[in-house]
């Protein structure tokens, strides 16, 4: 009769050490992923929180209707006369304004994360580093594309037919996408500064609000007092306008397209490396 215990038949069947060892082990150590695929990785992840949590589209899919309908018909007859006249002048204001909103989001995000813990992790992966900060920024690209699409549908509904037709309105939206891109640094730099995403959001609209709001989006800068139409005239959200207008209306200008590339250069030249700096010193 056997008088072994279950306990000791265990302990006979557990593997060695070496033999562990041998089973984990690798042949060759496998490559390291590439700066490209690292940030479409965190891209796709971008995208999946869209996915799981469909809420997020809110802001891109409600607001520009909201805004559209409100100042068409609303404010429409008393700015310019009639309702068709005051869309055609507004509605690719109304597309940068949306997608200027949409950028505030970026900062938002990346504080989330920073708050649950996560950027910690990123921060110890074997990735390129700038992944985890690149990646939701082209992202968000795509929120920017709803966003101007929406509103676009909406304006083209109501009655708005752009002259510059459909390469001219692309190439709007293009270049709206590239302001965009390089406006959504300096929210990150927020994100990684602040220390909750509501006072990111609530710091981040006090910059964006005079930026939209004291620009060209919704009346013509000549009827505003001299003071303020200094500042417009000097605000780069009026120069995107007068680009994005330009575009859709078939009158831009290779300078007014060039002063926006211009500047959304120097702002992610100047305001990435900052970013990055930031990242790498968060303790």
């Amino acid at each position: 009769m056997s008088t072994a215990r279950p306990a000791d038949d265990l302990v006979a069947a557990r593997p060695s050490p070496s033999a562990l060892r041998a089973a984990v082990s690798l042949s060759e150590r496998p490559a390291r992923p590439s700066a490209l695929s690292t940030t479409l990785t965190f891209a796709w992840r971008a995208l999946l929180k869209i996915k799981h949590v469909p809420e997020q589209l809110f802001d891109v899919t409600l607001t520009p209707v909201i805004f559209t309908l409100m100042f068409t018909y609303l404010f429409g007859g008393a700015i310019a006369g009639d309702t068709s006249t005051y869309l055609d002048f507004l509605l690719p204001g109304i597309i940068v304004q949306t997608v200027l909103v949409v950028t505030v989001y970026t900062g938002f995000t990346l504080n989330t994360d920073i708050t649950k813990g996560v950027f910690d992790r990123f921060r110890s992966l074997p990735i390129w580093r700038p992944a985890p900060i690149v990646g939701p920024l082209l992202g968000d690209a795509v929120r920017y594309t709803i966003a101007s699409a929406v509103t676009l549908a909406l304006g083209l509904a109501l009655g708005y037919r752009p002259a510059g037709g459909a390469l001219g309105t692309l190439a709007a939206i293009g270049l709206l996408l590239v302001f965009a891109f390089a406006l959504s640094w300096v929210f990150t730099i927020l994100g990684l500064l602040m220390r909750t995403p509501n006072a990111v959001m609530g710091v981040s609209m006090l910059v964006l609000m005079p930026l939209t709001f004291a620009s060209n989006i919704f009346v013509d800068p000549a009827t505003m007092p001299s003071v303020l139409r200094a500042f417009v005239d000097v605000n780069p959200v009026t120069h995107l306008v007068t680009a994005i207008r330009g575009l859709m209306g078939g009158t831009a200008t290779f300078g007014d397209v060039l002063w926006v590339l211009v500047v959304s250069a120097v702002m992610t030249a100047v305001f990435a490396p900052i970013t990055m700096r930031i990242y790498r010193t968060r303790s």
